[in-house]
């Protein structure tokens, strides 16, 4: 690997990182070279790093080096697709678990009840805690030994000193005390008495801990792997191949091989490869994932289109004008990364508390082992004590702190139809004040839908339904489609598949989705689609049109007063509306829009009611957000912002002291859910969206987001409940254990009490209940 001088900055993947504090260290290291200025993120697993002139890709990475972990630069964004699966990433982390699940069980049974302790179980259970301590715990003992290098100490020099400790000392009272001989006894015993340990076992406080910090690590593991899916998924949405002109022929090539200038094909259906301008054609050109825009948008010669947009009408061909990381593509995928390295990562409470606890219980430790030495209690009775301190402050509850009420708290979310990420999504709930919350998919259905239909003399809607459905129903287009369905529920029958656009004789005989249904839709003849205005055809004798008013002024069909009135109030709603005429006069108006969700309105008056300030914040224009805000109950409206928008709209109401909670679905919310202080996706969006969000909603019910925050609240406040119990436990008893006064089976009684106490803390999120079950009626 070789790079030269490097100016502005320089990202690079951080490995060897276990919790919050290695980031805080790495980040410290690079902060002192001279020219330099770096943000350490440990859930994304980077480093960004800005640079003045003269400093090296290879000087940062020999600095992290130095510090005990690894860097480099990272990989090209084609192989970022391709990365290995997170099964094969944590499947070492897995093996050591259930390595340690299966051998510690029968270790701490026996240790923990008399009856099943035959003439030689502490044989057997040095043979089982034995891998559990070396070859399970041995990432903790590798962390220990590379803190120990560099004059660190964290969590795991904790876990590993004690567990070495247990073990070690089980080994001496085994094989030189007088715990090895037959029928030896763990009895229980609340006394406190002081004595020399050559008969006191500490296995099974060996093994439980190393399989409870394991179970807490892998699951944090299995979370934190998450934190980079949102870019891949990004760079998964564009398209792969792309159709190229080349001498008039049309050639496959990979989009990667796409330059600057290349005219390319985009058949219906497909997707735009790359930004561009339209040269021939026009189309409806869904952007609904990047802008949010809920109505495909029309684009004609001259007219710019995105990469991943999706082709919704004709042929199209296009010039590309922006390729690889320049497109709007690649810059929302920096968006979302930004957004998640600049986040503020809050350290664990347990590493924040651990930077102080760990020195200071190994200085305890040594000052007992002194004190009893110089005393002159002899050398068993002094390293009794000193390894007793090193157990009881193991920090046994604490491995299960986090991890239990998260499984808990999660397992009861995803009853709920709520998907908590990991405890850092849980952090700022408890601020939470503003709601931000995206219009298209998330307070409405993101679908377009059939309103109103509005007609002149003596037309009926019926016959309007009848013959506009049929031509609708014979297009491809997303308007005319969600016309002909909503025509079709109107007239009592299903709307069918559409035919091929522009062939003749359009139509089936018969629904074959419902056997012996009649057609709802008349045969449809002549079809013809008119490129940017609508669609004609011959329906039961009449020659029907659908579209523009300017097709129908072709045809010297006119509209009333009436039905131009009905075309301004309904664009100036925001609505689409379409002109439907026949046997020359214009006939009718039909508007579509997309519908807001039923319980859109109530799930605003909760969050109200929480004192939470919703805010409507859409890629629409003006007249939908305002008309939707109306109907829901929000009074603050942020309309026709583009993806970059959304992020400076979260990022200002940050900067005016609020905490805000994002709630949205499309690729165009990524960012902004990324940069929010809580990122709540609706599980009925883009993988993009949910991936980088901190909740996912299931059910795509608005409601359930006020579920979810209070879900959030509950289960940081149970996290902080255990953590402060694990930690009142230990420092409660080291002062006993440090004066020789803690018997070992007391010290075992109590790790377990704290134990099951944060596991009996935890379980009572499993009684969390959600509003909208407590309010919908029962049915039989």
């Amino acid at each position: 690997m070789t790079t030269g001088n490097a100016t502005g900055h320089i990202e690079l993947t951080i490995g060897g990182m276990t919790c919050a504090s290695c980031a805080a260290r790495v980040e410290r290291k690079l902060n002192k070279l001279d020219g330099v200025t770096a943000t350490v993120n440990y859930a994304t697993e980077k480093a960004t790093v800005t640079v003045s002139e003269g400093v090296t890709a290879e000087e940062l990475i020999a600095t992290v080096e130095k510090t005990g972990y690894t860097a480099a630069l990272p990989a090209p964004p084609r192989q970022e697709t391709v990365e290995t699966p997170e099964k094969d990433e944590l499947q070492p982390l897995r093996q050591r678990l259930i390595t340690a699940l299966v051998l510690s069980v029968p270790v701490i049974a026996m240790a923990m009840i008399p009856a099943l302790q035959f003439e030689y179980w502490q044989w057997l259970s040095l043979a089982l805690a034995g891998p559990v301590v070396t070859y399970a715990g041995w990432p903790f003992h590798r962390a220990a030994l590379t803190n120990l290098r560099h004059g660190a100490a964290t969590m795991d020099t904790l876990v590993s000193l004690g567990t070495l400790a247990a073990f070690g000392w089980s080994l001496w009272a085994l094989f030189f005390g007088t715990a090895g001989e037959p029928g030896m006894r763990h009895g229980f015993t609340l006394a406190i008495t002081r004595g020399d340990g050559s008969g006191n076992l500490y296995l099974e406080a060996a093994a439980g801990v190393t399989m409870f910090i394991l179970a807490g690590r892998y699951f944090e593991a299995r979370s934190k792997r998450r934190a980079g899916a949102a870019l891949r998924a990004l760079l998964e949405l564009g398209a792969k191949e792309v159709s190229v002109l080349r001498d008039g022929r049309e050639e496959r090539i990979a989009v990667e091989d796409l330059k600057v200038g290349d005219l390319f094909v985009v058949r219906p259906g497909e997707k735009v490869a790359t930004d561009g301008v339209v040269e021939e054609g026009s189309s409806a050109v869904d952007a609904s994932l990047l802008t949010g825009e809920s109505v495909p948008v029309e684009v004609g010669p001259g007219e710019q289109v995105a990469g991943a947009t999706v082709n919704a009408g004709g042929r199209l061909v296009v010039r590309a004008t922006r390729v690889g990381s320049d497109t709007q593509l690649a810059q929302m995928a920096r968006l979302v990364e930004e957004a998640q390295t600049g986040k503020s990562q809050a350290q664990r409470l347990a590493d924040r508390i651990s930077a102080v606890f760990v020195p200071t219980v190994i200085a305890l430790a040594v000052a007992t082992l002194g004190f009893w030495l110089g005393s002159g209690a002899g050398s068993v009775a002094a390293f009794t004590a000193a390894v007793a301190v090193l157990i009881i402050a193991c920090p046994c509850a604490l491995g299960l702190a986090t991890p239990t009420a998260l499984m808990v708290g999660t397992g009861r979310g995803a009853q709920l139809g709520i998907l908590i990420k990991g405890p850092e999504a849980l952090e700022s709930t408890r601020s939470i004040d503003t709601v931000v919350l995206d219009k298209t998919g998330t307070v409405t259905t993101g679908k377009m839908a059939l309103t109103d239909v509005i007609t002149t003399g003596d037309t009926s809607v019926e016959e309007v339904l009848r013959l506009a459905g049929a031509l609708e129903n014979a297009s491809e287009h997303p308007i005319a489609q969600a016309i002909a369905k909503g025509a079709a529920e109107r007239l009592g029958r299903p709307s069918m598949a559409p035919g091929p656009a522009g062939t003749e004789g359009v139509g089936v005989g018969r629904d074959t989705a419902h056997p012996g249904m009649a057609d709802p839709f008349p045969k449809v003849e002549d079809f013809a689609n008119v490129e940017g205005l609508g669609v004609q055809g011959v329906v039961d004798g009449h020659g029907v049109l659908v579209g523009r008013p300017q097709l129908l002024a072709e045809w010297s069909h006119h509209l009333t007063d009436d039905l131009e009135r009905a075309m301004t109030e309904a664009q100036a709603l925001g609505h689409t509306a379409v002109a439907v005429g026949w046997d020359g006069e214009a006939r009718a108006v039909i508007t579509v829009a997309d519908q807001v969700k039923p319980t859109s309105a109530e799930a605003i008056a909760r969050f109200k009611a929480m004192g939470l300030r919703p805010v409507l914040l859409t890629g629409d224009n003006e007249a939908v957000a305002r008309t939707v805000a109306d109907e829901v109950g929000i009074e603050e409206v942020i309309a026709e912002v583009l993806p970059a928008d959304k992020v400076d709209v979260v990022k200002r109401l940050q900067d005016e002291g609020r905490t805000v909670a994002m709630v949205g679905d499309g690729v165009n919310d990524a960012a902004a859910l990324a940069q929010a202080d809580l990122g709540l996706a609706m599980g009925t969006g883009t993988d993009v969206a949910i991936e980088a969000s901190d909740l996912t909603l299931v059910r795509g019910d608005l409601r359930a987001a006020a579920d979810a925050i209070r879900l959030s609240r509950r289960t940081l406040a149970t996290i902080k409940g255990n953590l402060f119990w694990a930690f009142a436990y230990n420092v409660a008893a080291l002062p006993l254990a440090a004066t020789g006064l803690l018997s070992p089976m007391l010290a075992g009684g109590a790790m377990a009490f704290s134990s099951v106490f944060v596991v009996g803390n935890s379980l009572r999120l499993r009684r969390f209940k959600s509003l909208i079950v407590e309010q919908e009626p029962r049915t039989s």
